[in-house]
């Protein structure tokens, strides 16, 4: 995943996604009171979603049996 790749949310989740399929991963994130403000476009007046997030976030993959 290349820094242009990751240009929006989907493509950055996407890459993420693909990174960690089959490898049997896990990221695993601690937060205690983290305020993120996610802009919904680029610039700097852009209107923002505001996140809090207070313990942990786990991010994994798994594949269908084939």
């Amino acid at each position: 995943m290349t820094d242009a790749s990751a240009g929006t949310w989907p493509a950055l989740a996407e890459g993420l996604y693909e990174r960690l399929t089959g490898r049997g991963a896990t990221i695993s994130y601690e937060f205690a009171d983290l305020v993120v403000e996610v802009p919904d476009r680029t610039g700097t007046d852009a209107p923002r979603a505001i996140w809090r997030l207070d313990g942990t976030l786990n991010i994994s993959t798994s594949e269908p049996a084939r």
